[in-house]
């Protein structure tokens, strides 16, 4: 029979977290967190939701850590930086940007880490269970709870210190570390700033904290359907994520670079070559890009994505992407094809029904 070990302290255990490359940890108590399940459920009702599911999907479940753990007593939170150190250069020709956090997979490292302290939690006889990227816990909510940071504007966490370039996770347990609890949240270090309101491509973000769906370029590059023209201009080189908001607020800039972390070039995908992806089949698609949130696991919605990127940077006069667009006006493919032509317009082409395109008068 296994010996059971000793409850960890919360310096052992941030030491083990710092071991797996999670930079802040921090215990936020395990009731029901009354005020996102308000906010989760006022803006589903008005409509800011856009359809995304996720916590909005059960807010009773994913405000509830009891739901995850029975008699859980404690949550620890943590947060991992993704912001690189250095910033791959942007190559020739058509290519679509990624936003940072998907440039390669921090979640991964993060969810590996939080695993290793579950199992510590495990061997000293309580319950534990690791969540990163996952609708049963409001993974933002609780990390404001235990003192990592505040909300801004942009309904972003932006960690003490250290700004907003971090992927969240967290523990559920039955662990108590109430000392570790603080006493109140951070307070708000945001001010009078609304830089990030002023910066929003689209003007998503509709009062402090309050992100309209619809219009916020991150969550419209992955939901599926047809892209409203209105913002297919505003989407420019995006194809997945957008890092505007983030980009012109002042703590996040200045306090940011304290938590770069080194990225090996292989495998990073900082920018993606829209007519080779237009050229690829559903597999190779998958397989490239699979660790995203692509919608029912349809590479379609991607290719719309390159399609809007393409009318957006794309060269009108080369014959590869004339012929690409040529190919997707007639596709069969509705929602394809309206975008396609709407690319056309945009590089000031015409396609005819035969599929040949050229210039237009």
């Amino acid at each position: 029979m296994r010996r059971r070990e000793s409850l960890p302290t919360f310096g052992e255990l941030t030491a083990l977290a710092r071991e797996h490359g999670i930079d802040h940890l921090g215990v936020a108590p395990a009731g029901v967190l009354d005020r996102a399940r308000r906010e989760l459920v006022a803006r589903r009702e008005a409509g800011f939701h856009a359809g995304m599911e996720f916590t909005f999907r059960n807010p009773d479940r994913s405000t509830d850590p009891q739901r995850a753990v029975p008699g859980a007593r404690s949550i620890i939170v943590a947060a991992r930086s993704y912001l690189a150190d250095g910033e791959p250069a942007r190559p020739a020709g058509a290519h679509a940007r990624v936003a940072r956090y998907a440039w390669v997979d921090h979640y991964g490292p993060l969810r590996a880490g939080l695993q290793v302290i579950a199992r510590r939690l495990r061997t000293a006889g309580e319950r534990a269970i690791a969540f990163a990227d996952d609708n049963s816990v409001v993974d933002r909510e609780v990390a404001y709870l235990g003192g990592l940071g505040w909300f801004g504007k942009n309904a972003n966490l932006l960690v003490a210190g250290a700004g907003s370039w971090f992927v969240l996770g967290s523990v559920v347990t039955t662990a108590a570390y109430d000392e570790h609890v603080p006493a109140e949240p951070i307070s708000d270090g945001c001010g009078s700033c609304r830089r990030c309101l002023d910066a929003c491509p689209t003007g998503a973000i509709v009062a402090p904290g309050v992100i309209d769906g619809a219009r916020c370029l991150a969550w419209v590059l992955q939901r599926p359907g047809v892209i409203p023209v209105e913002l297919r201009s505003a989407i420019g080189d995006r194809i997945y994520g957008c890092d505007d908001c983030q980009e012109a607020c002042p703590p996040t800039v200045r306090l940011g670079r304290r938590h770069r972390r080194p990225l090996a070039p292989a495998g990073v995908q900082a920018w993606v070559d829209v007519l080779d992806l237009l050229d690829a089949d559903d597999e190779s698609l998958l397989h490239r890009h699979g660790r995203w949130y692509i919608a029912g696991r349809d590479p379609r919605w991607l290719r719309r994505n390159a399609l809007v990127v393409l009318g957006n940077v794309g060269d009108g006069g080369d014959p590869r992407t004339v012929a690409t667009l040529a190919r997707y006006r007639d596709s069969g493919d509705e929602v394809l094809a309206e975008h396609a032509r709407w690319a056309c317009g945009r590089l000031g082409l015409e396609v005819s029904a035969s599929g040949a395109a050229g210039l237009s008068a």
